[in-house]
């Protein structure tokens, strides 16, 4: 069975489109908002019609978070972190050291949390000024995820996931194999799952200790899923991997391509990158395939869905429209999608 591709939409600088990995975001009125290595942060209809564009000064990596008050929130390699607002006007900007690759989480209190190349992590008050920062020994473009009692986790590439207090204080850290590149995954428990480019994917518990790692052959910017029935669903290199809340791997489904893409779990099924250029709706434990919906260009970016189901995801030099042949819902569990929701809050409950 065969999705409907409904629109596309295409970025204006095909030189650098390829490079496309930012994940869409959502706002309240449906209004979808990406970031694109031309160095625009977009704002279409959900009929796929741009209503405005923000111009950075260089390429923009990371997803758009989306506050309570629909300010939209992104970084840049222009090494700035920006505020819009939802008419596309600037309301501040904060200075880094480097690169902004990190997507931002925003906290029930408006807090916003993100990390930059210049080795620190960051959080700034809702009006742009700075609340405190952490220095780490290494590149920090792993984005943020908030725990339901305000703890912050992210990874660094000096091989350290980190879990902060609301203050910036450290409460733990644990040492990996490897660079951690990817976002973290918060289950109902407070369990926290990761992956290293070590090749293994980590939970923990609350306080750091390690219940389980096991081995996923491979390591990348794809995050970790937490699907209806419980189990995780992560990209791992060349494969897309199916792991019990004990940490056995279920399934491996091999594909020929490298895959960066996080998954998105709805009500029984998972969305998930297929070989090259096709979107895959596979049962909740991934054994039975429901549907594929095919692109024109490899899919470069996550997917994610409105509540009326229409599926947007970014093909390099665009961004694709799809309506799926069955309805969608979201799933039940606390962390169906990359960064938690379709406003990319990054936090646990904060839809």
């Amino acid at each position: 069975m065969l999705a409907t591709n409904l629109w596309k939409f295409w970025f204006s600088d095909v030189l650098h489109s390829d490079n496309n990995l930012s994940t869409p975001a959502i706002g309240a009125d449906g209004t979808i908002y990406l970031g694109s290595f031309d160095g625009k942060l977009h704002a279409l209809s959900p009929e796929g019609t741009e209503k405005w564009y923000f111009k950075a000064g260089l390429e923009i990596k990371s997803s758009p978070a989306i506050g309570d008050d629909g300010t939209i929130y992104f970084g840049s390699r222009d090494h700035q972190f920006y505020a819009i607002n939802s008419a596309g006007r600037l309301k501040w900007k904060y200075s880094t050291g480097a690169w902004v690759d990190s997507s931002a989480a925003i906290a029930a209190d408006g807090t916003i949390y993100f990390g930059s190349w210049d080795k620190n992590f960051y959080a700034l008050n809702a009006d742009g000024s700075l609340k405190w920062k952490f220095a780490t020994d290494g590149i920090v473009d792993s984005s943020p995820a908030i725990g339901a009692d305000g703890t912050i986790y992210f990874g660094s590439h000096d091989k350290r996931f980190y879990a902060l207090d609301t203050t910036g204080k450290p409460r733990w850290n644990f040492l990996t194999g490897a660079q951690i590149t990817s976002s973290p995954a918060i289950g109902d428990d407070g369990t926290i799952y990761f992956s290293s480019t070590d090749g293994n994917l980590y939970r923990l518990k609350p306080d750091g200790t390690d219940v389980w790692h096991c081995r996923i052959g491979g390591g990348g910017d794809s995050s970790p899923v937490l699907a209806d029935n419980g189990d995780i669903v992560i990209g791992a290199a060349y494969h897309t991997m199916f792991v019990s809340p004990e940490g056995k791997v279920l399934l491996d489904l091999g594909s020929p391509c490298w895959i960066d893409a996080t998954p998105a779990a709805a009500r029984g099924m998972v969305l998930s990158s297929a070989p090259w250029r096709s979107l895959s709706a596979r049962s909740a434990d991934g054994t039975n395939l429901l549907w594929e919906a095919h692109a024109d260009d490899n899919l470069s970016s996550s997917p994610v869905f409105n509540q009326n189901g229409d599926i947007y995801i970014c093909c390099e030099r665009h961004l694709e429209a799809i309506q799926a042949p069955v309805p969608l819902l979201s799933a039940k569990s606390s962390w169906p999608m990359f960064r938690a929701n379709v406003r990319h809050t990054g936090r646990v409950g904060g839809s």
